[in-house]
């Protein structure tokens, strides 16, 4: 099945969803939807979301299945992240009696610097980057 389209492929101007209809009883709703925000991911956004999430999060399994630094695998995370609208902002927690891991050590959900902070003396520490790669990356963050 083709992907659908966001863009008019005249005008380039935004495409909405006007009509759905049900594959099995060929039922039509039509009204104007918005799409997903995951819809209007470039390609490679969702081929890279698509093996983080295989990868289950984990940052190095994603830099062994891509060949790449984990630098870049950072850098290709918070370019997805920032296409989905995220902009280096805590996403809205899952429940409210559950606090992330961030809030349960006490630091404020939103700090993205100290998360990337952590995030490279980690990546440090297993040795999945060089000791020049991680100064590069915490001299980056300030």
């Amino acid at each position: 099945m083709a992907k659908m389209l966001s863009r008019c492929p005249v005008c380039e101007g935004e495409l909405k969803i006007t009509e759905l209809n049900c594959s099995r009883c060929n039922t039509k709703v039509q009204s104007t939807f918005d799409s997903c925000r995951f819809c209007n991911l470039p390609a490679e956004h969702l081929a890279f979301l698509e093996v983080f999430l295989r990868c289950e999060g984990n940052l190095s399994r994603v830099e062994k299945e891509l060949g790449v630094s984990y630098p870049t695998v950072r850098n290709r995370l918070t370019g997805a992240l920032s296409a989905l609208g995220f902009n280096g902002s805590a996403p809205e927690p899952i429940s409210a009696s559950s606090p992330s891991a961030d809030e349960s050590a006490g630091e404020p959900a939103n700090e993205d610097t100290s998360v990337r902070r952590r995030d490279a003396l980690n990546a440090l520490a297993r040795g999945e980057i060089s000791a020049d790669d991680a100064a590069r990356l915490l001299r980056e963050l300030t």
